[in-house]
């Protein structure tokens, strides 16, 4: 391996050099392209139920144009994915910048809880994970001829001894979740650290001194262990499974945020579209007449409480909540991954949010959808069979909900935002 120590006039010259090739440039606004794909097979993309969020918002008065620069910015970068790219590990990170798609992702949640003036800084934060990559290049290169074990040794002790980059449990804090925060805070989630690791393997490799294939150790959510790189010719079948690639990534990233902040945390499914149609079933009763304290035998006091706390404060308008969830960033988090990928599960975990916002003509548009384009791989999981059965409890209770004398469209669609519409 030809790895060296830089010089600092080579560095600073290489430094100006890369932060010019990597200026961003503006984007038309696009969707993912198989998101593209999924327009295409409904013949127009106007056939498609829009995604309401910052639509939304506006109608109730809140300013959405960081949030739409962001989603902006994250559809730039996605629509660079192809089907070739999309499925590279990162330690090779071609097509979209990863970097630059998890911090447009914060830029837009930043947006939706601060309601701040100033957007998010995302190139101040691309500056910082360059210089992270830069100090390791600058300082941390093994000699020439060193072998892989010893590169990825000083590139582990400079993450995680001298920089002191540690992992932290999500349900701990939300904010390792966000790249901005794990660079701020040096502490964040596996995929935050995978991402980082890969970002300085990208410089390096970049530089040209890396000739070896590189490949990287992305442990899941139940070991404890951090991401790791080794030889990709010395690894072993059980390693691939390990292995993340771009597209992944992001899905990773904005379904970790889906869970984090989905506003129904409780309930005995691991299914959050069950969480949400059971928390409306549990306030409601399974239909629209029925008694509450009639259904829901085999429920605990505890399940249910906890469902009817959750839609009171959806009706007050308390759309966040410490370890309760966040209605925005839930529906942010479900748009960008139908945009991303347009996963039917995705469409119908989304209706099931717009129901509790009080959206039902989208609600029904968007379970419509689900049940038009589904494609179950496994029609024998039982946990299939009662989200099947979810689907048809809540597209008849929307149906109802709109036969309804005196419901009213406009009056619905503005009440969930403008009743408290402020995080604090």
């Amino acid at each position: 391996m030809s790895c060296c120590a830089w010089s600092s006039s080579s560095l600073l010259e290489f430094k100006s050099h890369f932060n010019s090739f990597s200026c961003k440039t503006r984007r038309p606004f696009q969707c993912a392209p198989r998101a593209s794909k999924i327009a295409t097979e409904k013949k127009s993309s106007s056939d498609l139920p829009h995604l309401i969020l910052h639509d939304a918002l506006e109608a109730a008065g809140i300013d959405t144009c960081h949030a739409r620069d962001a989603r902006e910015g994250f559809c730039s970068q996605i629509s660079r994915i192809t089907e070739l790219n999309g499925e590279s590990s990162i330690a090779i990170s071609r097509g979209a910048d990863l970097a630059k798609v998890a911090l447009q992702i914060e830029a837009e949640d930043d947006s939706l809880v601060s309601h701040s003036s100033v957007p998010l800084p995302v190139s101040s934060f691309i500056s910082r994970l360059d210089d992270l990559s830069f100090g390791f290049c600058s300082n941390y290169l093994p000699p020439s001829g060193s072998s892989p074990e010893i590169f990825f040794g000083n590139l582990e002790r400079y993450l995680y001894v001298d920089k002191g980059f540690r992992r932290i449990d999500s349900e701990l804090d939300a904010r390792s979740l966000y790249l901005h925060s794990t660079l701020t805070c040096r502490s964040g989630s596996p995929t935050m650290l995978s991402l980082i690791y890969s970002e300085v393997l990208k410089m390096v490799r970049v530089t040209g001194f890396l000739d070896f294939d590189a490949e990287i150790y992305c442990p899941d959510s139940l070991e404890k262990s951090l991401p790791r790189g080794y030889d990709k010719k010395k690894s072993k079948i059980s390693d691939e499974t390990h292995i993340m690639t771009a597209r992944s990534l992001i899905v990773k990233i904005l379904k970790n945020l889906k869970d984090a902040f989905w506003p129904f945390q409780y309930g005995q499914s691991s299914s959050l579209f069950l969480r949400a149609v059971h928390a409306a079933n549990r306030v409601y009763g399974s239909s629209v007449s029925q008694d509450p304290t009639t259904t829901n035998k085999n429920v605990s006091p505890m399940e249910i409480a906890s469902a009817k706390a959750a839609q009171h404060r959806l009706q007050r308008g308390v759309w966040t909540s410490v370890r309760f969830g966040d209605m925005r960033r839930a529906l942010a988090a479900c748009e960008r991954l139908i945009l991303l990928h347009g996963d039917n599960e995705e469409v119908r975990d989304y209706a099931a949010l717009l129901y509790h916002c009080g959206y039902y003509e989208d609600c029904l548009k968007h379970l419509t959808l689900f049940e038009a384009s589904q494609e179950r791989e496994d029609k024998t999981n039982p946990i299939n069979k009662l989200e099947d059965d979810a689907v048809n409890i809540l597209k008849a209770r929307v149906n109802l909900i709109m036969a309804e004398e005196g419901w009213n469209k406009a009056s619905a669609s503005t009440s969930y935002w403008s009743s408290n519409y402020e995080p604090w």
